[in-house]
């Protein structure tokens, strides 16, 4: 296999998911930090790379592959073994409902540009933690529910999936902006789980922390 490299940034919630996937396959891989507060994916370079200009990016068997959940789902087909998705279609559905949750609806209205443009919009000093805590807040709610009391240890199952790879940035984000989490048990209690696994551990941010 040709060297893999990943473009990231080290609080990105999606490059946050795909290390941890690369960390679960055993993947082994070369880190280029993307900066975004100082606009590194608005170069040209980089915007040849990823036309989005957003991160993550991994190079990988030739290939450029971009948006994490797809480059997630490139992973587990060729690691199936692994387990990031379930070999049963209708369990797949089920891991890609949970993640879709938290990449599809928490996520995008959370990101960088868009509290950018809402903080450009209003002389309100505490709009920015407003946003975050009222969008993460519901998404979590609602992300809680949806997981409900099913069995095992993780999001889906016993094992990691594809699910927990979304939900565990999102919570590192949810402390970041003080949102009150003790109403989410079962989130909580997966996290932790997570948090003792060597991949997760390797993943979080602040192993990459300028």
């Amino acid at each position: 296999m040709n060297e893999v490299v990943l473009y990231d940034y080290w609080r990105s919630s999606a490059s946050y998911r795909v290390r941890i996937a690369l960390n679960l396959l055993g993947i082994d891989y070369k880190t280029v930090p993307i900066d975004l507060l100082d606009d590194a994916h608005k170069t040209s370079e980089y915007l040849a790379l990823n036309p989005q200009g957003l991160v993550p990016t991994l190079v990988i068997d030739g290939k450029t592959l971009i948006q994490s959940l797809a480059i997630i789902e490139y992973l587990a087909e060729l690691r199936p073994e692994c387990g990031l998705l379930p070999s049963d279609i209708a369990d797949r559905q089920k891991v890609r409902a949970l993640a879709d949750a938290v990449a599809m609806d928490i996520h995008p209205i959370c990101n960088l540009h868009v509290v950018s443009h809402l903080m450009s919009m209003t002389e309100k000093p505490d709009a920015r933690e407003e946003w975050m805590k009222h969008f993460i807040s519901e998404g979590l709610r609602k992300l809680e529910a949806m997981i409900g009391k099913a069995d095992g240890a993780f999001s889906f199952g016993n094992a990691p999936t594809m699910a927990d790879l979304c939900l565990v940035p999102q919570v590192y984000n949810a402390r970041r902006w003080g949102v009150e989490l003790t109403a989410f048990k079962r989130i909580i209690d997966i996290d932790a789980r997570c948090a003792d696994l060597p991949a997760f551990q390797a993943a979080h941010p602040d192993r990459g922390r300028p």
